[in-house]
């Protein structure tokens, strides 16, 4: 696990670099996919344009990050700001990071609870703004445009984990993808469709 926790700093290290100056924007993603906004924010909204996707919305929520919580319990995994100065690997010179205000999250970090429960519930999301969509406009191409913006806002909050060291690579990749198996598996999804 250690190259592995290795090429996730090397990774971080690179992409503060690389984004320098956009730190408050990838605190501001960061913030916006958190866990505790699909309660707050993703859940009413919906709920109000369209109860039952609402619904689903809350339910997605609350089951994805309660195995979130469970998965971290097992699983485990260190968090890269904690990790690097902990393991010694770097001897006397540290590695160049920057510490942000959401750097410091204690507790496990493997899967990142933020592309899981915020993966999970922005699919239930997206596949109901689709099918809505589709079934007005009958458009292929508007049909697949809030899967691409899924993706995009998806990618942008595990870029800020990552970037904020509060997750490596590996962790916030196993989350998106915890998140989707679980919703399919749960079949919460089958709760938000049009009809």
């Amino acid at each position: 696990m250690e190259g592995l926790y290795i090429y996730g700093v090397q990774f971080a290290e690179k992409l503060q670099t690389g984004l320098q100056g956009l730190d408050g924007l990838l605190l501001a993603v960061s913030s916006l996919g958190d866990p505790k906004t699909s309660f707050l924010l993703f859940f009413p909204v919906t709920y109000f344009l369209h109860q039952r996707t609402g619904i689903a919305v809350l339910w997605t929520a609350v089951v994805s990050e309660w195995l979130n919580l469970v998965f971290k319990w097992l699983l485990f995994g260190e968090r890269p700001f904690w990790w690097i100065h902990e393991a010694n690997v770097y001897g006397t010179e540290q590695s160049q990071v920057q510490q942000f205000s959401l750097s410091c999250e204690t507790g496990p970090g493997s899967p990142s609870g933020h592309a899981m429960v915020t993966g999970a519930t922005l699919w239930v999301m997206t596949s109901s703004l689709s099918a809505f969509i589709y079934s007005h406009s009958s458009s292929l191409v508007l049909k697949v445009t809030p899967y691409g913006l899924y993706m995009l806002v998806l990618a942008a909050v595990g870029v800020s984990r990552i970037f904020i060291l509060a997750h490596f690579p590996h962790q916030v990749v196993a989350g998106c993808f915890t998140g989707l198996s679980a919703l399919q598996k749960s079949g919460v999804a089958e709760l938000s469709g049009f009809g």
